[in-house]
């Protein structure tokens, strides 16, 4: 599948996590569940999703050497969350009340048309067991408008208020006083679904912007959600590819919350992936309690995130030597503090296996004194005690509304991945 269908089909991490799962379907893998009395399937793969945005995919090769390969990145973007009974009816308008996401830049999603997505949940029989629907809107239903410069001439320089300044706006009174149960019912289509069936919901702003490639003949693209979008489909392709790896298991997590900072269950803060690989393996190697630790610390983890390219107009704020620029290749990332996880033996392993097969890859460290963002190697390391190293693409317009990347980057990672999964 092309990058630009994971862009644009990915409009929340539940979708994400979605589309992840019908890729490795298509490419022979099955879900199973933790406890199954029937073991593991022999097939190309296996995958578990505990929780509706996060996926963790498997396969063993018994003849592998005594390691794991594993591999994280994340679902989630930037973005608004729509808040509980979010409808406002203020000064003629109708408006959805949200808060921030993440870290993204405001101003971007100003004057935009943006879509709604996210999970609901509706109502069953057994209120421990009630049922949850993806959601989207497939198209605009809502905009924030900014402020014209006539009213005000410093606007560009005030911050925005997320608040008062950043709620969208769906429409005039006319439209209903229960915007967002009446959206959802349009939605799903269900002939005998009502409002009161609709219990809660997580639902979240999306860019409708479809991904563009920038100039005639040009390998830049400019989307939404490539950070981290473009990670967790260069992870699925790479594991559908079936490349001969020697691990005897690799394994790819898609976590969520990753933007605010990876505290959840299904995010990489939490034991899941431990748990999980440590139940895999048991179940694949029954016999040697011993094995699973030695295997444990000759293994590696790749973290998948993006990297930011020195900017045209703003080369002061990259480093003085550590520069990653557009269409050099992938990124390994370096941080003095551990802001990412890299060390220099698991530099040594990646460049090794780009120098022999061919793939481009550059080295980026940010410029002293501007830390930069903390990405899954650092957190998903701290509960697997291996080997690791932060990669990802080069971007620029980094959590914007939309982004910039090249597609010839896209690919060496993929390139990559494929020998490592």
């Amino acid at each position: 599948m092309r990058l630009e269908e994971y862009l644009e089909r990915s409009v929340s991490p539940f979708h994400a996590a979605a589309l992840v799962k019908e890729r490795l379907e298509g490419g022979g893998f099955l879900e199973i569940r933790p406890g199954d009395p029937s073991g593991l399937p022999e097939c190309p793969g296996f995958f578990m999703m505990p929780y509706p945005s996060c996926i963790i995919a498997f396969k063993i090769n018994r003849n592998g050497k005594e390691k794991f390969h594993i591999a994280t990145a994340h679902t989630d973007s930037p973005s608004f969350k729509i808040k509980p009974d979010p409808v406002i009816k203020r000064n003629g308008y109708l408006l959805i009340n949200t808060e921030p996401y993440g870290g993204s830049v405001k101003r971007t999603w100003l004057d935009r048309p943006l879509g709604i997505a996210g999970k609901v949940v509706l109502r069953t029989d057994d209120p421990f067991s009630p049922e949850e629907a993806l959601y989207s809107s497939d198209g605009p239903a809502v905009i924030i408008p900014g402020l014209a410069p006539h009213l005000d001439r410093e606007i560009e320089t005030k911050p925005l208020d997320p608040q008062t300044h950043l709620l969208p706006v769906a429409g005039t009174y006319e439209e209903g006083s229960d915007f967002i149960r009446d959206l959802i019912l349009r939605g799903l289509k269900r002939e005998a679904l009502s409002a009161s069936d609709i219990i809660d919901y997580d639902l979240y702003l999306y860019n409708c912007d479809r991904p563009e490639m920038i100039g005639e003949g040009s390998p830049m693209i400019s989307a939404p959600r490539i950070d981290n979008i473009a990670s967790c489909a260069a992870l699925t392709e790479a594991l559908i590819r079936g490349s001969a790896g020697d691990a005897m298991i690799d394994a790819a997590a898609f976590f969520d919350n990753e933007e605010i900072g990876s505290r959840s269950k299904q995010g990489a803060d939490s034991e899941l992936l431990k748990t999980l690989l440590h139940y895999v393996y048991k179940k694949a190697f029954p016999d040697d309690d011993d094995a699973y630790l030695r295997s444990l610390y000759a293994s590696m983890l790749f973290s998948v995130d993006g990297a930011h390219a020195l900017h045209p107009s703003y080369p002061d704020k990259s480093d003085l030597t550590g520069q990653a620029y557009l269409g050099k290749g992938f990124v390994l990332k370096t941080s003095a503090p551990q802001r990412y996880v890299t060390d220099s033996k698991a530099s040594s392993v990646v460049k090794e296996i780009c120098r022999k097969n061919g793939i481009r890859v550059q080295q980026q460290a940010n410029r002293s004194g501007a830390p930069g963002g903390q990405t899954l190697g650092p957190i998903a390391s701290s509960y697997l005690p291996v080997l690791a190293c932060d990669i990802g693409i080069p971007m620029l317009s980094m959590h914007s509304s939309r982004e910039l990347a090249d597609v010839r980057d896209y690919e060496a990672l993929l390139d990559f991945l494929s020998c490592v999964l």
